[in-house]
Formats: C-alpha cells, structure tokens, sequence
C-alpha cells in the first residue's frame, strides 16, 4: 500500500516533469508557435542558405529576439522566415543588416540583426529583408577547397628546406625565447607610457610623408642627377686621382708663396677691389675696347707706314645720333664772332629721359658701381626728370668719351 507521503512525492514529482517538458518544449522545439500567436514573420532573401536551419535563433544586437521559420527555395537562393517575438525589442528597418554566424568554429549558425539607424520605421509581420542586406559565411566546401589549393601550391621541396632552417635558426633558443616572451609585458608597458608620442608621431609622419609625395618629381630629378653625377666622378677617377696626387705639392707652393709675398698680396688684392668695383659698370664698354683694339693696332701699321706720311681718310658721322637739345633751352645762342667772357650757365643740363634716340649726356648718366644711386637734379630741376640709376644697367655704359668729359 502507497502512503500518502510517497503519493505527494509522486504528485510533485509529475508537475516538475511536466513543468520541465513543456518549458523545453516551449523554448527549444517550437511549441510555443504552435499554441496562440506570439510571433510576427519577416522575410529574409539569402544568395545561399550558409548553413542556417528551421528554430535557429535570431539575434538583435546579441539578444535573442526570435527563431528561424520555414526556408523556402528560390531560383535565386533562399528564403528565410524569421519568427520574431512581438514583446522583444522594435528592430529598425532602415540602415538593418542581417548576417548568418556561427556561435564558434563548429557551432551550429544562427541570424544575427544590426541596425545602423535608431526609430522607425521598425519592422513588422510582412516585412522583407533584401538579398543585398544579409551575408553568410564562407561555405565549409569553399573553406576547404581554397585550403587544399594553398597547400598544394606550395613546393614540398622548399618547404622542407624552410622548415630545415628554421631548426636551425631556432635550435637551442628555447631559454632566449622564453625571456623575450616575458619580458613582452613590459615591452607593452613601456609602449602604454608613450602612446600619446607615439600617436603624435603617426599623426605628423602623414604630414612629412605627404611633403615627400608633394616633392615626388623633384626627389627623382635629384636622384637622376645624383647618378649622373656619380657617373661623371667615375668617368674621371684618373682626374680626380692626379689632383689628389698633386695636391699637397702644389699647396705647398701656395703656401712658400703667400710666405712670400706676405703683406703685399693683401694690398694688391684690396687695390684689385677698388678697380674691380670701378670696372664692373664699364664691362660692355671694355669688352668693346678689348675688341676694337686689335683691329685699331693692325691697322696702324697701314695708316702710319714709317715713310713720313699718314695714310687715312675721315668720315664724319654728324648728328646720327641727333645731340641732346633739351634742358640747354635757357643758355642764349651767341654768335660765332663773340668771344666775350659771359658767366657759365649752371642750369644747363640734358634732360633727355633713359632709353632715348638721342645721344643722353649729363654726369647722371655715368654708370655708378654696383649700388643703386638716387640721382636728383641739380641746380633747381625737377628731381621727378631724374631718375635712380643702376650700376648694371647696360644703357649706362661710357660708349663716348664726351658723356664723362662733357661739361654741365
């Protein structure tokens, strides 16, 4: 006979059971779907299934919202029924991403939502997901084909060899290699401590590398010349090797002559100076002497021929160019038979502006060496008629013995 204590045991016993079976029943075979409308459906078009099943579970956000329908074949792929529960989260419809995963390398898939947008629209029963908005992974037979091409496409042979060397590089190592992997956390560490330089480092490295890039064009002409350059010193080694050679004596003549000349050639040099600074606005006029001299000096030898007589005709080239007229307006024409003493007429000057067809006159106009002078008139002209005159500049030349010997 069953006593009444092991009838209650009974009695709780069954309602765990039964409590126990529907709750599996409910959460992991389904049943709840079967029993009252708890769940709203949205489509999910795939371009292949990726291994996902019927009660796979769907994931908002890591959360589980819902399981996975029927699947439904298409001719361009698949699609998927997601069961979502209408007490979870509103899902965004807009900016939603839906991708097969797998819960670890050999774990079975599910569906995992994301959305990159917060409110509605949300989705709702009927709602559709587009192939172009779902991912799955990487099939197992693909996996594994493009595994099996890799360690086909690599050559035993050199495999062998590396694997050779490797013992070899790393044989007996054991304790170093031990210590560097200890001493990894304080390398660590220390990286920690200087990641704001570290960072400002990067961030001005892209600062200097875009000035390189900038610079790409110039960098490769200097190269190129660099290399010519290297060319040429190769081309001339045996130049370079004489100079070498001679080098020392012919500095020690230079020093047995500044000895020498001592304070001498300090002088010399220094008076060279003044004379270079007086010649260098005159260099268009002596480079036309150095070459009008010559041809004068031959010709000297017919014209004077030693005999008493002088062999020469005179060509006179009046007025070509015109003379300067302007600025002698105030000195009063006299006749040739005056020869009366009159004062100099100091306001006399010619005026004609730089670059004119007329022969320019004046002092003013003498080229000046290697400055910029301000010339003002003088004797109560206009200052704006005269203009600053530069050393260098070649209208300023001496081409006339009369632009330095003319009077004011």
């Amino acid at each position: 006979m069953i006593t009444r204590r092991t009838k209650v045991h009974l009695v709780v016993f069954t309602a765990m059971a039964t409590s126990g079976v529907a709750y599996v029943g409910a959460k992991y075979a389904g049943l709840e779907d079967m029993v009252g409308t708890t769940s709203y459906t949205v489509s999910m078009d795939l371009a292949d299934s990726g291994g996902i099943f019927t009660n796979a579970e769907v994931t908002y956000e890591g959360v589980t919202v819902g399981r996975v329908g029927e699947l439904h074949p298409t001719d361009e792929g698949v699609t998927v029924d997601l069961l979502i529960q209408e007490d979870a989260e509103a899902i965004p419809a807009d900016g939603l991403e839906a991708t097969v995963k797998n819960l670890s390398i050999i774990g079975e898939p599910y569906v995992d939502l994301t959305a990159t947008t917060k409110g509605a629209p949300y989705l709702d029963d009927g709602s559709e997901i587009a192939v172009e908005q779902t991912a799955t992974p990487v099939a197992p037979s693909v996996l594994l084909a493009g595994l099996d091409d890799l360690l086909t496409s690599v050559p035993h042979r050199s495999l062998r060899v590396v694997l050779r060397e490797l013992d070899r590089a790393f044989a007996g190592t054991g304790p170093d290699l031990g210590r560097l992997l200890d001493n990894t956390g304080a390398l660590v560490a220390s990286a920690e401590e200087v990641l704001p330089e570290t960072t400002a480092l990067i961030r001005d490295g892209a600062v200097v590398l875009r000035t390189q890039n900038d610079e790409a064009d110039s960098i490769v002409s200097f190269s190129r010349d660099l290399r010519l350059l290297a060319h040429q010193l190769k081309e001339s080694d045996a130049d370079l090797r004489g100079v070498i050679a001679n080098g020392p004596a012919a500095s020690a003549q230079t020093i047995a002559f500044l000895d020498e000349t001592g304070a001498g050639l300090s002088q010399l040099i220094a008076d060279l100076l003044t004379t270079g600074r007086l010649t260098e606005p005159r260099n268009a006029a002596l480079r036309q002497l150095l070459i009008t001299y010559p041809a004068l000096a031959r010709a000297a030898y017919s014209a004077v021929p030693g005999d008493g007589t002088a062999h020469f005709g005179l060509v006179l080239n009046a007025f070509d160019p015109l003379p300067c007229t302007r600025g002698y307006e105030s000195t009063p024409r006299r006749s040739g038979s005056e020869t009366a003493d009159i004062p100099v007429n100091t306001q006399a000057t010619c005026l004609e502006p730089r670059g004119s067809a007329i022969d320019v006159r004046g002092s003013h106009n003498v080229p000046r060496a290697g400055v910029t002078d301000e010339v003002l008139a003088l004797y109560g002209f206009d200052d704006d008629a005269v203009r600053s005159r530069q050393a260098s500049d070649p209208s300023l030349f001496v081409t006339d013995p009369t632009q330095i010997l003319e009077d004011r």
